[in-house]
């Protein structure tokens, strides 16, 4: 709604986060110990961006721009996890921000088999492994997906096996460990 009510004012949080953001960035990329640079920050819904693509990338992708930029700088990697449909900006995601990889995959949006097809030769996806699925299905069918997603990616590579979101509580051991059990019998 500011985005329409007070434009100016909206402009002047995006500026002020997003030059944190980047400021953080640096500081953090110059590290050793720092191995890859993972920018959090949920974009979407189930069917769309929250903001328009023409606001996201006008008041958000810059700054992230500028981030990736700054970890590729010091020779970090960097991976956005961003929940939500992403399809239309995608593109952008890849070929102007650079990323370098991409979490947080949900079968209702996109499941990472078809993620992995459409962009694996373009950026590397991590994780993927629903939640929902985890929780809801068998064991031996969370074995069996994970198994054959990582025999599917074995020869193109740009994939690392994990759940769609981060781990809540909730979730069964016997799901996740089954997953965890796939990347195992892998090796």
């Amino acid at each position: 709604l500011m985005i329409c009510d007070d434009p100016e004012l909206a402009e002047q949080v995006f500026r002020g986060i997003g030059s944190r953001l980047v400021r953080f960035t640096e500081l953090m990329a110059r590290h050793e110990a720092v191995g890859a640079v993972i920018g959090n920050d949920d974009w979407g819904f189930k069917s769309q961006t929250m903001l328009s693509p023409a606001d996201m990338r006008r008041l958000v992708f810059p700054w992230h721009q500028q981030a990736v930029a700054a970890a590729h700088a010091h020779g970090k990697p960097t991976i956005l996890h961003s929940c939500g449909c992403l399809r239309e900006v995608m593109d952008d995601v890849v070929d102007d921000m650079r990323y370098d990889g991409k979490h947080s995959f949900e079968d209702a949006i996109q499941p990472i088999e078809a993620a992995y097809d459409e962009y694996h030769g373009r950026i590397a996806l991590l994780g993927g492994i629903d939640l929902d699925f985890i929780c809801r299905s068998p064991a031996e069918q969370v074995y069996q997906r994970s198994r054959q997603m990582l025999e599917r990616a074995a020869d193109a590579g740009a994939f690392a096996l994990g759940t769609g979101n981060s781990v809540p509580e909730y979730v069964p051991d016997e799901g996740y460990f089954a997953m965890l059990r796939a990347a195992h019998d892998a090796r």
